[in-house]
């Protein structure tokens, strides 16, 4: 069973005692309903073998063929590198570097991280910097997006239909069975089981007073909580320290995030003013037997429905017009919120469901890059000359950035912010805004926990 331990929320801000879990259990906040852990059976040695299995399988994704198509005698067989390729060829490199980033270097460092880290910790074996590498590989793992690209390969496969003959290789099954394996390591994985095994053996970033296995931190008025790794840091636990950080993982330590409303804004800001040249201008290009025109996202999802391909109009329309707006509007009424603390609309109204409407957003967003990765893969695999050619064009890197933008301004904003204003809201009874700020009993989240 996992120790008691004093956690913050980092959905509603609120202290609270997390009781003891045994695996297959999960706590999570009273408040607003936020999971606080997930513990899951044998951690270390069963996420070890499942990161092994996946970085195997992503050297198959990278080496394998992916495709082969034909049309009028003439064959292609490309693989993953040839969609970045095509891309630095055709000029469009900003669009090639998004594309290898969050398909290749972005999974490869989380695969590697892990295994570095768990694989010290199943040998006993104090490697350096344990703790900055797996901090590292849970960050970067926001920007893998492997699972997105097989839903492009599968869009891509379905576009060419028309088009060319088309045989899937060997690396499309890998992709496939990397998927799954990458959701099996995400629900294998307990992050706090691996921080408390690295505190027990002293592998932490700075060395840290010791602590009653079963005994959680006492609680102190300006305790603050670790964003990285989730540790209550009271004042005793950085005595003499003048540089703020947490002593188990060393990452920065902040009552809130430095000045998220304002940097939230300004990345929506950003990702509405190009979300225009992202609708206007063309994102693909399609020339068969010298005739062919431009197309725009919306013209891509008119010529699916005119194709009579509606399950896949409807899947492109939903990631790649719907999703960055509602990423857009979503988080812009959420800052409006947290920034309008005089009004009991804008303060608290309706507090659990704006934090899950949070959490939602942050993650849907990575989704739209499915119509980035399928023209990726339609530029690379079909060029035949005169009589078949698919370029992508210069809205695509537009709107590839509109989707970068909305999903560092989801990270970037702090929902306990609304928390923060609905606690400070004039209108709302002084006892009720005090229970804002005031830390639970451990007996309450017990019971909610079970």
């Amino acid at each position: 069973m996992t120790r008691p331990e004093l956690r913050e929320c980092l959905g509603c801000g609120q202290f609270q005692i997390m009781p003891a879990l045994e695996p297959g259990m999960s706590a999570r906040c009273v408040r607003c309903g936020t999971t606080l852990r997930r513990a899951t059976v044998d951690p270390i040695d069963r996420g070890l073998a499942i990161n092994v299995a996946a970085v195997t399988l992503f050297a198959v994704v990278w080496t394998a063929m992916l495709m082969k198509v034909s049309t009028a005698g003439i064959v292609h067989e490309t693989t993953l590198t040839s969609g970045p390729q095509e891309l630095v060829r055709q000029g469009l490199w900003p669009l090639a570097v998004a594309v290898g980033f969050t398909t290749a270097l972005a999974p490869l460092g989380k695969f590697g991280g892990m295994i570095y880290v768990l694989a010290a910790l199943k040998l006993g074996q104090p490697w350096p910097r344990l703790p900055r590498v797996f901090l590292f590989a849970r960050r970067i793992g926001i920007w893998a997006m492997l699972e997105v690209l097989l839903l492009g390969v599968f869009v891509a496969y379905t576009k060419l239909g028309d088009l060319v003959t088309m045989n899937v290789g060997p690396a499309v099954l890998a992709l496939a069975a990397l998927t799954a394996v990458i959701v099996w390591a995400d629900l294998a994985l307990d992050p706090d089981a691996v921080w408390e095994e690295l505190e027990l053996r002293g592998w932490t970033w700075r060395p840290m007073p010791g602590r009653e296995p079963q005994e959680p931190a006492t609680f102190h008025p300006n305790a603050v909580a670790c964003e990285g790794c989730g540790l209550v840091n009271v004042p005793h636990d950085h005595a003499g320290s003048h540089d703020a950080r947490c002593p188990r993982c060393g990452s920065a330590l902040h009552a809130r995030k430095p000045d998220s409303v304002n940097r939230t804004w300004a990345f929506i800001i950003a990702g509405a003013i190009l979300y225009i040249p992202a609708n206007y201008f063309p994102v693909l290009t399609v020339i068969q037997a010298g005739a062919g025109q431009p197309s725009t996202i919306l013209g891509g999802v008119e010529e699916l429905i005119g194709s009579r391909m509606y399950p896949l109009a409807l899947l492109v329309f939903f990631a790649s017009i719907l999703v960055p707006i509602f990423k857009l509007i979503g988080l812009a009424i959420m800052l409006m919120a947290t920034m309008l603390v005089t009004t009991e609309l804008g303060a608290s109204f309706m507090l659990p469901q704006r934090t899950r409407l949070y959490f939602v957003v942050a993650w849907i967003g990575r989704w739209s890059m499915v119509d980035i990765f399928m023209e990726s893969l339609l530029g690379a695999l079909v060029q035949f000359g005169a009589l078949v050619t698919i370029a992508p064009g210069i809205g695509a890197v537009a709107f590839c950035a509109v989707v970068l933008l909305t999903i560092v301004a989801a990270e970037g904003f702090d929902p306990r912010l609304m928390w923060d204003a609905a606690g400070r809201n004039p209108h709302r009874p002084l006892a009720l805004r005090q229970a804002f700020r005031r830390p639970l009993s451990s007996g309450a989240l017990a019971r909610r926990a079970g």
